[in-house]
């Protein structure tokens, strides 16, 4: 028997919370393990005798990689489900992520990036397949909000927790502990977590899942239904609006250590909780975004609009204060308009995740993330490697930043002019082989 609150039953509360619960965990740490490298810069640099633009080839190495899987790990997702896809890559990134300790030089550095970011491709399409599968179509936001809002809380605990710990230990140990720690939550993902797909749903707990709409089929997501998703106007604007997303957030995820040790001239100590405190801000965008999205549905706009005007707004808004942080002498001043930039990198990166899962047919939506996140992370390992050129250039990180601004202005038209208001037609992708349907 369902409840009035927002007409799930218990048993599908706790599942939601649990599983919202495990996803952002994961969230958390994939982004520590990710942010380890850009801690560790300086270190890492004068330990392997790294120039500054080496240094932006190695923080881009994992971006090629996790930017290419993308796409497959999309499909395997809705394919195989979040379960046992997420249960595996946690335990298998931790096991690379304590391996690259070891790392003795760049190329062999560059080998354990590259695989750590195979091995961690599948997160992010995992967790839009469980919002997609635990939550009703106008509750969506505010859960890929939370979702959403680890890749700014692990960036924002990255220096904070890191910085003293490489001080300490040296940064080989400090890849080797937060390698065991995922190992850890290898085990407890899959101690806990379920899919709704597992359980005897009731008639009206199915019916909060799919809000009250009959969905094509159950199957799986198949390789013509990835096909199909290409086909769409929508798909194609969602990639190209997402290249600029990414590229604007991962050059603060890179290189924000580094550019406050450079740029401002801050010391190593002073940098690691000075560098988390735009990050914070990022979690604050990434979940007050997914609040507004679910008000905004409830007072009748469409959820594939609020995702829409959300993504537009935090991206402009997003570059503009990049921009100030270009230009101003000032290093308060830069650490505020970065800070803000990054609040409204959560709001645009947030709802993102929600506009997949809205967007796509049910069994599609980890693809359709899947297929959208490999060219932003396209944009996003062009990023670093950019910004070191630019940097070893003589040009300081002023015209990176202002580079960087450009490209997310034209990329958020994309969400104007390309995307379309409302969702893919369902029956495109229930069609028999030959049977002519029309798209969106």
């Amino acid at each position: 028997m369902t409840t009035a609150l927002g007409g799930a039953s218990p048993r599908i509360r706790r599942g939601q919370r649990t599983a919202l619960c495990l996803i952002t965990l994961a969230g958390m740490l994939n982004f520590i393990d990710r942010s380890a490298l850009a801690v560790a810069n300086p270190l890492i640099r004068h330990d392997l005798g790294l120039s500054v633009g080496q240094m932006g080839l190695l923080l881009s190495a994992f971006l090629w990689a996790y930017a290419l899987c993308q796409l497959p790990s999309g499909l395997l997702v809705d394919q195989w489900g979040p379960r046992r896809l997420l249960g595996g890559s946690i335990l298998v990134w931790s096991a690379i992520q304590a391996l690259g300790g070891l790392a003795s030089g760049l190329w062999g550095f560059i080998g354990a990036r590259i695989a750590l970011g195979l091995a961690e491709a599948p997160l992010f399409p995992g967790m839009v397949r469980i919002v997609r599968d635990w939550y009703a179509p106008h509750e969506r936001g505010l859960p890929s909000g939370i979702g959403f809002s680890a890749n700014k809380i692990g960036p924002a605990l990255a220096p904070l927790l890191l910085t003293p710990l490489m001080l300490t230990c040296g940064w080989r140990w400090t890849f080797a502990l937060t390698g065991a720690a995922g190992a850890m939550l290898a085990l407890i993902w899959y101690r806990f977590y379920r899919e709704p797909g597992g359980l005897r749903l009731t008639a009206d707990e199915t019916a909060y899942l799919s809000g009250g709409e009959d969905e094509p089929d159950s199957r799986r997501a198949t390789l013509a239904d990835w096909c199909e998703l290409l086909r769409h106007r929508t798909t194609r604007g969602m990639v190209l609006g997402m290249f600029g997303e990414v590229y604007m957030g991962w050059l603060y995820q890179t290189w924000l250590p580094a550019y406050l040790e450079i740029e401002r001239h801050m010391s190593i100590p002073k940098t690691g909780w000075v560098a988390g405190i735009p990050f914070a801000f990022g979690v604050a965008g990434a979940i007050g975004s997914g609040w507004l999205a679910d008000r905004l549905s409830a007072l009748g706009l469409s959820p594939v609009n609020s995702c829409r005007l959300s993504i537009v707004s935090g991206m402009v808004a997003m570059a503009g204060f990049t921009v100030v942080a270009a230009l101003t002498p000032s290093t308060m001043v830069a650490v505020a308009a970065i800070s803000v930039a990054l609040l409204f990198n959560g709001v645009s990166g947030a709802m993102v995740c929600t506009l997949a899962s809205v967007v796509a047919p049910h069994r599609c939506a980890g693809s359709l993330h899947g297929i959208q996140n490999c060219g932003g992370f396209v944009g996003g390992s062009l990023a670093p490697v950019v910004t070191g050129f630019i940097v070893q250039g003589g040009g300081g990180f002023a015209p990176a930043l202002l580079f960087s601004a450009c490209l997310g202005l034209v990329c958020a038209l994309s969400y104007v002019f390309l995307v379309q208001d409302r969702p893919m037609e369902a029956a495109a992708f229930a069609r028999v082989p030959g049977e002519n349907v029309a798209r969106v």
